[in-house]
């Protein structure tokens, strides 16, 4: 229960399976004048025969981060987490600069005993015309043994955990360096998670899913790809007559905690081995590949508790890979929303059995042009603001959903 400070009001819903949304509006100062702060926490919990997967959407919005509400956000997360005695498998923080530190400590002081040392991957972008906005997503496993920490060089990065038909592993936060070498400094990056997958008799065949956070994207992202395309033809993954082995991927002008660093997050499954299907093409657009990105559009993946489906990062894009809608927030927004629906669709999945998504908005302007297709659309929204890959590209959404999770 959500139990700081004075509210006027608190909803509960159920929507599937085993869904909650609780949402609480605090009274507070922001701007000189009288503001309402919202904290929301929705969950979706799919329950198979060997494990429960818990997603988790927190936003804490339109206020500067007291501590005190960053306790209590993070404190409702706890709860979540206790009451159905799961472990975090994943977990991302959404915030803007400047506000890491009390974001972290927050984070440490209500979770207590549950952190495990694993550091979330902390991703600065700007801020909205709200003012600060958090996100969390958290994805957490019930009813199996707790996960094990995942080490690179000494360092806590992921986890894997073990069920009688499936091993999983996750990373978050692989750093890969400062804005500046970004060739090496990439390469490098894949290597770690590399290591990681090594340690478990693994390789990158076995990745289902990647996130790559740079903060200066604009500038970064064509030798980021450069870098990439070296690595995965190095491992066979891609070039001439084989056949492409590209994981689902996002990649957005986030800052992985500060400091113009960049980096990397993860998710594969060790066993059982060729358990994932990868599409380069999926809905309406056609292989990134084809303009030198090596990314499959969506991916399909063994998961705890049955099959889950990663749509990439998508924008508005035609068939032949132009950018649409040029100058047009809504347009792009628009389209952008109907092409993940269509991948969506090519998997046999709907609207409701989406599990986690996020929204990212290249400024405050598009974030207030997208309100009103959020409000459409009953998805757990985390919603933050960063450059997109190209210029000219306003909006872009990824989203994680599992088959007949809704029904």
């Amino acid at each position: 229960m959500l139990s700081h400070g004075q509210y006027d009001k608190i909803k509960f819903f159920v929507k599937f399976s085993k869904v909650h949304v609780a949402e609480k509006v605090i009274n507070c100062e922001f701007g000189g004048g009288r503001a309402a702060m919202a904290i929301k926490i929705e969950t979706r919990n799919v329950r198979g025969p060997l494990a429960t997967e818990i997603y988790i959407s927190a936003t804490l919005e339109n206020c500067a981060p007291a501590k005190d509400k960053l306790l209590e956000m993070f404190a409702g997360i706890r709860k979540i987490l206790t009451e159905e005695r799961a472990s975090i498998l994943e977990e991302r923080i959404f915030t803007v600069d400047g506000t890491l530190p009390i974001v972290s400590a927050a984070r440490s002081e209500a979770y207590g005993e549950i952190d495990d040392g694993v550091v979330p991957s902390m991703l600065t972008g700007r801020e909205s015309k709200r003012g600060h906005t958090i996100g969390v997503q958290v994805h957490a496993l019930a009813r199996v043994n707790k996960p094990e920490v995942v080490r690179i060089d000494g360092k806590a990065y992921g986890r894997v955990i073990r069920t009688s038909e499936g091993v999983y592993l996750t990373l978050s936060g692989i750093p890969g360096g400062k804005s500046g070498e970004c060739l090496g400094q990439t390469i490098a990056m894949f290597e770690k998670a590399e290591s990681a997958l090594k340690q478990y008799g693994s390789d990158f065949r076995a990745v289902s899913r990647t996130w790559m956070w740079l903060g200066d994207i604009l500038s970064l992202y064509g030798e980021f790809n450069k870098a990439r395309n070296q690595f995965f033809e190095k491992l066979g993954l891609i070039g001439k007559g084989i056949r492409q082995s590209m994981p689902a991927s996002t990649g957005i002008g986030l800052g992985l905690g500060g400091d113009g660093q960049f980096g990397m997050d993860m998710t594969a499954v060790l066993e059982p081995a060729g358990s994932i299907e990868l599409l380069a093409a999926i809905g309406w657009q056609q292989c990134a590949f084809d303009y030198g990105s090596a990314f499959s559009r969506a991916s399909r993946a063994s998961s705890p508790a049955g099959k889950t489906v990663f749509i990439s990062g998508t924008a508005s894009i035609d068939a032949k890979g132009n950018t649409t809608h040029i100058g047009d927030a809504k347009g792009q927004i628009a389209t952008t929303i109907e092409n993940v629906r269509a991948a969506l669709r090519d998997m046999n999945c709907q609207d409701r059995d989406v599990v986690q998504v996020v929204a990212y908005c290249k400024t405050a302007e598009v974030e207030g042009a997208f309100e009103e297709f959020r409000r459409q659309l009953d998805w757990p929204w985390i919603t933050t603001i960063g450059d997109i890959c190209r210029d000219d590209l306003l909006f872009e959404i990824e989203a994680a959903a599992i088959p007949q999770a809704g029904r």
